[in-house]
């Protein structure tokens, strides 16, 4: 299998029970979690060789950090120790017409604040095959986009293949800083993943499609595809498509271009959502793993689909499930019987 790399923040979530509100909590759990961190473990559950890069704090509350990625087999030995604190985020898991909702406390936490010195980025990207990170990263501060770009320019040294997912997020930074930052990004990338409003927000991209209406007709997507992949060169460009009926009940699919061939996959109709925080991360993690080992890229897409489409019934931020169980799904096998 192969040597998968990525950079980001792993941060510490609090999340009432169930189903419950902020304001009725009277007990958070403790669940760790992070764009860049969620797709390690994706790798690492699917046998390669994940690595995890980024800077946590000496005392207990960083080693606990550490020690979740460790628990699902991810590696740890370039996460840089020292700084202040863990970025926390609290999340409320809605229901039905209630949305979920997140709250981030997470300024100059030890990553926004981590230097070049902390890192030998050429030693982490040596012999990989894969370098993973999103948008999420260079928004938490600008010595953290500083970071990115060094990681991006050190794989590119190495050979390294590069994916983004684009991940706009409006608490972290405006659409203007987006694409300010994130544009020059865009001649490291091989693979684009993202949404049509983190096209949008991040690239200055719009596809003709009405999404919030659920008019997810594929052929809007089919020229901003080419359009992104003339501007930035792109070997891949990905777009998931969700449709959000309720906070309980989403459609679900997503597409790929290579240049050649626009693919579609098949739509899975996701009911009830358990949480779907790390949603986006495991269709990353899955695609990862379906370009280094499946025969094409529908093959590719269809695994990252099914992938994302089982992390929505699992808590937490990790998808935690195996190659057998994704392939089962992709194949068609959705009524969940018990497996005896």
């Amino acid at each position: 299998m192969a040597k998968v790399v990525t950079l980001g923040e792993i941060m510490l979530r609090l999340s009432p029970e169930a189903n419950r509100r902020f304001v009725q909590a009277e007990k958070f759990e403790v669940i760790y979690g992070g764009g860049e961190a969620n797709v390690a473990v994706s790798a690492a559950n699917y046998g390669h060789e994940a690595y995890f890069v980024t800077k946590l704090p000496k005392h207990e509350i960083g080693q606990s950090a550490v020690n979740a990625l460790r628990k699902y087999g991810v590696k740890t030995d370039f996460i840089a120790r020292g700084g202040d604190r863990v970025g926390i985020y609290y999340a409320e898991t809605g229901a039905s017409m209630r949305p979920s909702k997140v709250i981030y406390d997470r300024a100059n936490s030890a990553i926004a604040e981590a230097d070049p010195s902390d890192f030998d980025f050429d030693a982490i990207m040596k012999g990989a095959q894969w370098f993973h990170w999103s948008g999420i990263t260079p928004a938490i501060s600008d010595k953290a986009a500083e970071l990115t770009k060094l990681a991006c320019e050190a794989a590119k040294r190495n050979g390294v293949t590069v994916s983004v997912d684009l991940n706009f997020r409006k608490k972290l930074w405006t659409s203007e800083k987006a694409q300010s930052i994130m544009k020059p990004l865009m001649k490291y990338v091989d693979v684009c993943i993202g949404n049509e409003e983190d096209a949008e927000l991040c690239l200055g991209f719009k596809p003709d499609a009405d999404v919030e209406g659920g008019n997810t007709d594929a052929k809007g997507y089919e020229g901003i595809f080419k359009g992104m992949m003339q501007e930035f060169g792109f070997k891949y460009v990905v777009s998931t498509l969700r449709e959000s009926l309720s906070a309980t009940h989403n459609g679900w699919k997503a597409m790929i271009y290579n240049g050649k061939e626009f693919y579609v996959s098949k739509r899975y109709d996701i009911m009830p959502i358990i949480d779907r925080v790390g949603g986006g991360d495991s269709f990353s993690g899955g695609l990862i793993h379906g370009l280094l080992t499946k025969g094409n890229q529908g093959e590719a897409l269809e695994f990252a689909v099914a992938a994302s489409a089982l992390k929505h019934t699992i808590n937490g931020d990790f998808n935690l499930v195996s190659v057998e169980e994704v392939e089962n799904l992709a194949g068609g096998s959705a009524n969940g019987r018990i497996q005896r």
